[in-house]
């Protein structure tokens, strides 16, 4: 019986079953860091006994691991030389029709992504549309779930299009002793694409109005206020706490101007308050001014903030809170985020709309835009926040010139050397990344911080999971059930297969997913004794392509905040693009990769 033969796995087996299901648990319904979780697991693995030390660290020496690495230096140098910010700006023209925006947007940044990280692209194309938007009077909701679909069908099309397709391509080399092309996915990726782009098209009316939570912060004047305190102001000479003005009903204090022009921010409950003391609030100002009457302030003579202000020691900046924020689920004040970052919390908005209450006392969730008050400091040292927040216009955009150019040679070069298999992929991405940097396209110190050293954990900790999964036998064991269910048909075993990679990267990282099913599909495939890249390039595909859930793709959780969407908003058109995306998949593949 099925049950005896579940209960009757060896000791390994179960430490890795169990390991998998706790994996996914915290990375659902846990804020804990994706590598921390998949750091965890390899631990398990090696003090278990499951795999021996060596084995285990081998992971971080996978060929997929290291090209990702090259890659993040190799887009440093397509930012900082400005041949991305170039793009944007050209690309987008002036269409006369939505549709046309459609094609005119997804088009581009789907040909982007076949070379470029998904979230890179999407990122720097992120407030470009929404300017682009107000120019042809279109809402940005109708825009942004587009950018966000289009990076991940064009992510598919070439090997280094996605990191995932590189952890798969590294799994399909160890087992088959042969590397995979470049252009290898190429095929059934541009169909997918262009089926996915028709598809949205005709889809569009689905996509909802939404009005920007970023749009609804922009006239600041509305939620702050600035108050003058008299030098005969009984309150002078106390503590903002003693004076009762730290935290106030409907608000709180952000910032106090000293007469000397002296900026003091953020205000601590011990700071003296002196006759000639602007005080800005941020809340209710309804409530604020109030203040007024009770402890005898008066209306200063203009208002501190505008957004465009360029002369001050301190700047306005709006930032989205990312899915995995420690920040989500608590509020400003139960926090040392501010003073730890010296930024104050003016404003809070969610779905479109300012939430009319102090932003410090606001619960946070998941894709809220908060408005801050920040010092430069802050943004030139982004390790202290990008753990909790998305800032998507805090890089100075750079100047176009010989760079420009000598950067776009450089990724040329890559792609003609390795497509004409002159030199393997990875040697050619080392030599690109070392190119950027010897040209000067970007600094060493670029380089290093734009690797992002998490995801490279996470996939070693992937490779670890997949060679644990295939060692112990788990992967044979879950094959053979697979085709007790589909009769050995290959086709509906291919089809069980995307099915699953589709349902599990909605709701976990796509690189655990292929992680997971890759060792199952690929012992499914020898089982049949049919081809194994058949198996291989539908997983690529089904992994990448999830549109239904927000936290299917990086991407999306990008567009979410500044899109003003709601969770169903992807589910409306996200789970029709999923079928049609795994039937056109399901179509293809066979014809490429025959059985």
């Amino acid at each position: 019986m099925e049950s005896i033969i579940f209960l009757g796995m060896n000791p390994d087996m179960w430490v890795v079953l169990l390991t998998i299901l706790v994996v996914f648990g915290l990375m659902l319904f846990t804020k804990l860091p994706g590598d921390y979780v998949f750091m965890g697991s390899m631990v398990v693995f090696v003090t278990t006994g499951v795999l021996p030390v060596d084995e285990a660290l081998s992971s971080f020496s996978s060929e997929s691991v290291i090209m990702t690495g090259a890659l993040f230096v190799i887009i440093a140098g397509l930012v900082y030389s400005g041949v991305l910010q170039w793009i944007v700006k050209y690309c987008l023209g002036m269409p006369k029709t939505y549709g046309k925006a459609l094609l005119r947007l997804m088009f581009p940044v789907a040909m982007l992504s076949t070379v470029l990280s998904n979230t890179t692209v999407v990122a720097l194309f992120l407030r470009a549309v929404k300017m682009w938007a107000r120019r042809l009077g279109i809402a940005p909701s109708k825009l942004l779930i587009p950018l966000s679909y289009a990076s991940c069908m064009g992510g598919t099309i070439t090997l280094i299009g996605s990191p995932t397709n590189l952890v798969i391509a590294g799994f399909y080399a160890d087992d088959m002793g042969e590397a995979m092309g470049l252009f290898t996915p190429t095929v059934v990726g541009v169909f997918c694409l262009v089926v996915g782009i028709l598809s949205t098209l005709a889809l569009s009316r689905l996509l909802p109005v939404r009005k920007s939570q970023e749009d609804a912060l922009e006239n600041v004047s509305d939620y702050t206020v600035e108050l003058l305190v008299p030098t005969e102001c009984p309150h002078v000479g106390e503590t903002v706490e003693e004076a009762g003005l730290y935290k106030v009903p409907g608000g709180h204090i952000i910032e106090i101007i000293r007469f000397d022009h002296e900026i003091i921010s953020p205000v601590s409950k011990d700071e003296f308050i002196f006759g000639g003391d602007r005080l800005v609030f941020s809340g209710d100002v309804e409530r604020i001014l109030e203040l007024r009457k009770s402890h005898q302030l008066v209306n200063a003579t203009h208002h501190v903030f505008t957004l465009d202000e360029v002369d001050r020691n301190r700047r306005l900046q709006m930032a989205n809170v990312r899915f995995t924020s420690p920040l989500v689920g608590k509020k400003m004040e139960d926090t040392d985020f501010e003073e730890k970052n010296d930024v104050v919390l003016i404003a809070v908005a969610r779905e479109g709309e300012r939430i009319q209450q102090s932003p410090r006392e606001v619960v946070l969730e998941k894709g809220d835009t908060l408005l801050l008050e920040c010092s430069p400091s802050f943004l030139k040292h982004p390790a202290n926040y990008q753990a909790d927040l998305q800032l998507f216009d805090s890089e100075k955009v750079p100047n176009i010139g010989s760079k420009t150019i000598v950067s776009s040679l450089i990724m040329v070069a890559m792609i003609l050397l390795s497509s004409f298999n002159v030199l393997p992929l990875m040697t050619s991405c080392f030599l690109a990344a070392f190119a950027m940097i010897i040209t000067h396209c970007c600094s060493i110190r670029q380089a290093r911080e734009s690797i992002d050293w998490g995801i490279l954990l996470i996939f070693a900790g992937s490779v670890c999971m997949g060679l644990a999964i295939e060692k112990v036998g788990l992967a044979e064991l879950l094959a053979a059930n697979l085709l007790s269910f589909s009769g050995n048909s290959p086709l509906l075993t291919l089809t069980c297969v995307c099915l699953c990679a589709i349902i599990l990267s909605e709701l976990v990282s796509n690189t655990a997913a292929a992680a997971i099913l890759y060792p199952v599909a690929y012992q499914a495939a020898l089982t049949m004794n049919v081809n194994p890249m058949t198996f291989c390039i539908g997983l690529l595909i089904a992994v990448s392509c999830c549109f239904a859930s927000p936290v299917g793709s990086p991407t999306h959780m990008l567009v979410y905040g500044p899109g003003g969407y709601r969770f169903s908003d992807f589910m409306r058109l996200g789970l029709i693009m999923n079928v049609i995306i795994l039937a056109a998949t399901l179509f293809i593949t066979p014809i490429v990769f025959p059985f």
